[in-house]
């Protein structure tokens, strides 16, 4: 077969870029990992945060839980590039400078005079990129991101005793399961990019005993 998307299931994470007119834009993604202090990102070389980053490599990646889930759907389809193809207009998608407002959600001036933090986040982590790289091949618009992560800010209440290691218990990322958002291994939130993307509704799939029907 070949799937339309392949997202097995990453944390969903929200991007903090400068802007040309030195204003911080915010974008959510759901393709990052990360080794040791570098952190990979998938994106789209056309996203407003790519050609950001180009100008100017500080980052700010805020993690975002389960209790933030709706204040990121609300910009899922929004775009902070006044030009956009065919294909994601017919996504839905729309042109929002204030991205903050447009969610909901409360900045605050991030601690290496990077782009603005999201105060909500429980997890900030601040650095610059070190690399960008194309993928997938001419035509796939793709590119990696390699970021370096310099700063790391958590919420109290996710650390353990000593400080140094971040409770794996406490801490409960949102995560983006073929374009649907996942908490605890349960669906948390009707999803506007899966709407976006045509995948048909959760409650309309093939949700026969796959034991049961040989599958």
């Amino acid at each position: 077969m070949e799937p339309k998307v392949l997202y097995f299931g990453t944390p969903v994470v929200l991007i903090s870029s400068f802007n040309p007119d030195g204003s911080t834009n915010l974008a959510p993604m759901s393709s990052a990992w990360w080794l040791g202090y570098t952190a990979m990102l998938g994106m789209g070389t056309s996203a407003q945060t790519v050609k950001n980053l180009v100008e100017r490599p500080e980052i700010v990646l805020n993690l975002v839980d389960p209790d933030m889930v709706a204040a990121l759907d609300r910009i899922a389809l929004l775009t902070g590039s006044q030009e956009m193809s065919d294909a994601k207009r017919g996504r839905g998608y729309r042109y929002e400078p204030d991205k903050f407002a447009a969610a909901g959600l409360n900045r605050e001036p991030s601690e290496s005079a990077g782009p603005d933090s999201v105060v909500e986040s429980p997890i900030n982590l601040e650095g610059r990129i070190e690399a960008i790289t194309e993928i997938g091949g001419p035509g796939s618009r793709l590119c990696s991101l390699e970021m370096k992560v310099e700063r790391v800010r958590v919420r109290e209440d996710l650390l353990m005793s000593n400080d140094r290691y971040i409770d794996p218990l406490r801490w409960d990322p949102l995560i983006m399961k073929f374009t649907e958002y996942f908490a605890g291994g349960s669906p948390a939130y009707p999803s506007s990019l899966a709407r976006g993307w045509q995948m048909p509704t959760m409650d309309a799939r093939d949700t026969r005993d796959p034991v049961a029907s040989g599958s």
